[in-house]
């Protein structure tokens, strides 16, 4: 069995911190810069980007990009010189995206989800951050998982990200009904 450890030991969930919509921002700005018009979007997903809500104090970063083709040609160097770690290996678990880390080997600062905004994931990413942040019983609720897993998981990152996993399928489900009932109203 492999087990991926968490670079910086224990994962540790910690309290919102309300200065994290602001490190999204600045690193957007220097994301858009670097990426021009490479990044069609770039959104703050993850749960960072819930008010109130704890989290692995590591800022998620959603880019889109035409083709992943296009992502891997132009975009890799820009955002390494911008500190970024682009990691292939991880296709295999998070197929259709370019995943990169910054900072430290652990505890990593910033995730970068690359992909196109038409695959599934992208919308999914979305509509789940804007069911938390407009349901607090059921941010609340992820929270409560989040914590118990950190504390289960200690320093096994593939044991926390999968605990989670039915938890975000059964909210993105309801995220996207919520949804539908808001568009067809």
């Amino acid at each position: 069995m492999n087990v991926e450890k968490y670079g910086a030991g224990s994962i540790v969930v910690s309290d919102y911190d309300p200065n994290w919509p602001a490190l999204f921002t600045q690193e957007r700005t220097r994301i858009a810069q670097a990426l021009g018009a490479f990044a069609l979007a770039i959104e703050h997903v993850g749960s960072t980007a819930v008010p109130g809500l704890p989290s692995k104090p590591i800022i998620d970063l959603l880019v889109g990009v035409r083709s992943l083709e296009e992502g891997e040609q132009h975009c890799i160097k820009p955002l390494e010189a911008l500190g970024y770690t682009y990691m292939p290996e991880y296709a295999s678990w998070i197929p259709g995206e370019l995943f990169f880390r910054k900072g430290p080997p652990g505890p990593w600062t910033h995730h970068l989800h690359m992909m196109e905004p038409s695959h599934p994931n992208w919308e999914a990413r979305l509509v789940f951050r804007d069911y938390l942040r407009a349901h607090g019983e059921s941010a609340r609720a992820y929270a409560d998982i989040k914590r118990a897993l950190a504390a289960a998981s200690q320093d096994d990152i593939e044991a926390y990200r999968t605990g989670k996993d039915a938890f975000v399928e059964e909210t993105t489900a309801k995220a996207r009904a919520w949804r539908a009932a808001a568009r067809a109203r």
